[in-house]
C-alpha cells in the first residue's frame, strides 16, 4: 500500500508575523526595513495612511488597513506621515490612535509622535524632565516674540525662529545681535508663513564650520551617532548639505539622547545635540524626531540600524507571538524531517 506523501503546505509554520510600516513614500529606508523583518521571520508590508481609513461597518474591529482585509496587523511601525490639511493629519494619526486602542503595537504610538512633532510641546517635556535644552518661547503673540528678540538682542544673543512642525532645516531664521547690520536690530518677520506662531529657540552657536550631533536612540538605548558638519551657514541638516562624520558616543551624549528620547515616550527617535559652549559635558538637545531617517548616519556605522529597529519591535512588542511563531516553524520543521526519514 502507497503511503501519502506528506503535504508541505500542511507541514509548513502558521502564517509569519505580518507587520505594517506605515509610509508615505517607499525607497531606501522601506526596502532595508522590510529585508531586516523579513531576515527574522516576519512579513512586511508598506501602506500610506492617507490610504487607511475608520469604517464601523467593516466587521471585527472597524479598521481598513489596504492589504489585510478584516484582520489587522500583528505590529506598526511607523515610517513616514504625509502632510496635509489639519483634518488630514488628526485622521491619520487617529488611524494610529484606533490601533493602539485595537491591542496592536503601534512604534512610535501617536501620543508619541505628536509630541515630537508639535516643536513647543517638545521643548516643554524636555524642560519638565530636566534635559539639557535651549531656552525656547512659544506663542501666538508677535509683540511678545518682538519683545523677547529685543530683550535677547540686548543681552548679545541670537534667536531662531522656527516652524512649529517642520523638518531638515528649511523655514529656520537667525535673528537678534551680530547681524549683517551690528547695532541695528531687524524687526521680527512676519509670522504668515509660520502660521501665526512664534517658536524661537535661544541660538548657540556650533563655531566654524560648525557642527551638531545626532544620535539614534532604539529601545532606550544609544545606538549610534554622528557629527553634521558645516551644510547650508549654521545649518547643520544633512539634507541641507552637512557632511555625515562617525563620532563616539560618550556617556553624556548617549545619556542626554536616551532622556530625551523617554522624556517624549518614543520607542526609536533621532535626537539632535549641540555642544554647550559654557559646559563641555553637558551636550543641549535641540529637537527630537520620531519619525528619524537613518541614511546619512547609516553611511558611517558600521551597527546595521534598520536590523537594531526590527530587532527592538519584535523583542519589545512581539516577544509572546514572536515565540509562537518560532516554535510553530520549529515543529513544523521536525514533523517534515520525521516523514522524510520514515518514506524517503
Amino acid at each position: 500500500m502507497s503511503m501519502p506523501v506528506p503535504d508541505a503546505d500542511a507541514a509548513a509554520p502558521r502564517a509569519s508575523l505580518r507587520i505594517a510600516i506605515m509610509t508615505d513614500e517607499t525607497g531606501w529606508h522601506t526596502g532595508r526595513l522590510k529585508k531586516a523583518f523579513s531576515a527574522r521571520g516576519a512579513q512586511a508590508r508598506c501602506i500610506d495612511l492617507a490610504d487607511c481609513r475608520i469604517d464601523t461597518t467593516w466587521e471585527p474591529h472597524g479598521l481598513v488597513l489596504p492589504g489585510f482585509g478584516h484582520t489587522l496587523p500583528d505590529a506598526v511601525f511607523v515610517r513616514g506621515i504625509a502632510g496635509g490639511t489639519f483634518e488630514q493629519v488628526t485622521l491619520r494619526l487617529g488611524i494610529l490612535h484606533a490601533l493602539r486602542e485595537s491591542g496592536v503595537p503601534v512604534y512610535n504610538d501617536a501620543r508619541a509622535i505628536e509630541r515630537s512633532v508639535d516643536k513647543s510641546m517638545t521643548s516643554f517635556l524636555l524642560h519638565r524632565n530636566g534635559v539639557p535644552t535651549p531656552a525656547t518661547w512659544a506663542g501666538e503673540s508677535a509683540a511678545f516674540a518682538q519683545r523677547v528678540l529685543m530683550r535677547e538682542a540686548a543681552a548679545g544673543r541670537q534667536v531662531v525662529l522656527k516652524p512649529l512642525f517642520g523638518s531638515q532645516g528649511h523655514g529656520l531664521k537667525r535673528l537678534g545681535a551680530g547681524g549683517a547690520h551690528p547695532g541695528a536690530l531687524a524687526p521680527l518677520p512676519s509670522l504668515k508663513p509660520y502660521r501665526q506662531v512664534a517658536y524661537l529657540q535661544r541660538y548657540i552657536d556650533g563655531g566654524h564650520p560648525g557642527f551638531d550631533w545626532r544620535v539614534l536612540v532604539i529601545g532606550g538605548r544609544a545606538v549610534a551617532a554622528m557629527r553634521r558638519v558645516g551644510g547650508k551657514g549654521w545649518i547643520h541638516n544633512f539634507a541641507q548639505g552637512a557632511t555625515c562624520e562617525a563620532a563616539e558616543l560618550d556617556l553624556p551624549l548617549a545619556q542626554t539622547a536616551v532622556r530625551a528620547t523617554e522624556a517624549l515616550g518614543l520607542d526609536y527617535a533621532g535626537v539632535d545635540l549641540i555642544p554647550d559652549p559654557h559646559d563641555a559635558t553637558r551636550p543641549l538637545v535641540l529637537e527630537v524626531n520620531g519619525v528619524a531617517a537613518w541614511r546619512g548616519l547609516q553611511s558611517v556605522t558600521s551597527v546595521d540600524l534598520a536590523a537594531a529597529l526590527a530587532d527592538d519591535l519584535l523583542q519589545r512588542k512581539l516577544p509572546a507571538q514572536r515565540r509562537a511563531v518560532s516554535e510553530a516553524a520549529q515543529t513544523a520543521e521536525a514533523a517534515v524531517v520525521g516523514l522524510h526519514g520514515r518514506h524517503g
